[in-house]
């Protein structure tokens, strides 16, 4: 990722760097809510200059994986139960939306799928090679097509902060799935749901959004 215009200045590739490794530590769990992220370590670890760790950390805090704290740096970002379950019900409500709004598409449908098909591909070789943020980020790319379905600009922006923000349950959920049941089910769950989708029958579709089961391996309760 990166650094915007005004940080010109600053090598992208060291900003990318420290983004990308920051991002991996903590969507797979090696870093957890509430750890603290300390520039210098991180500076040492990948032989950086502060600037580029800066850069990377406010990209991060921007997607809501990290939180600046006032006077006492940076830490994973610690999200309650019910911050979880109100964004992943957002994320539903907007996937729903999407669907009524495309479906059932017409005779270009197979171009229309084909975006779908392709991240779940991306999903199933990531998987295959143990690259779990490959397969973190072609899992928020199979959410974001099937929501692009709907041919709707201003819906794709209001979708895309809810996705970011969901990065780390999202990755939770799967890794868990994996651990817990079998590291291909979350592959599988997405291939029902892409079975669905293609069908072309919005009551289809639908109900198999419903039963995805994006929140089975996080076990909370609205009530934390």
């Amino acid at each position: 990722m990166a650094a915007p215009a005004e940080h010109g200045s600053l090598p992208p590739s060291l900003v990318e760097m420290a983004t990308r490794q920051v991002r991996s530590e903590v969507l797979s769990g090696a870093l957890e809510p509430g750890s603290r992220v300390v520039e210098e370590t991180l500076c040492a670890r990948l032989g950086i200059s502060r600037a580029p760790v800066r850069e990377a950390l406010r990209l991060l805090a921007q997607q809501g994986l990290v939180e600046h704290l006032p006077r006492r740096g940076f830490r994973v970002t610690v999200w309650s139960a019910v911050d979880i379950l109100e964004l992943f019900e957002l994320r539903q409500v907007l996937e729903r939306h999407a669907l009524e709004r495309a479906l059932p598409l017409g005779s270009s449908r197979d171009g229309a799928f084909a975006p779908v098909r392709t991240a779940l591909d991306e999903m199933r070789d990531a998987d295959a090679r143990g690259d779990t943020l490959g397969k973190d980020d072609a899992h928020r790319r199979f959410h974001e097509a099937i929501v692009a379905l709907a041919g709707s600009r201003q819906l794709d922006v209001a979708y895309a902060p809810i996705l970011l923000k969901l990065q780390l349950p999202m990755a939770r959920n799967l890794r868990e799935e994996a651990r817990v049941a079998n590291p291909v089910d979350g592959i599988r769950r997405h291939e029902w749901l892409l079975d669905a989708i293609e069908s072309n029958d919005l009551s289809v579709a639908l109900a198999a959004l419903k039963q995805h089961g994006e929140l089975t391996y996080l076990h909370l309760e609205s009530t934390s």
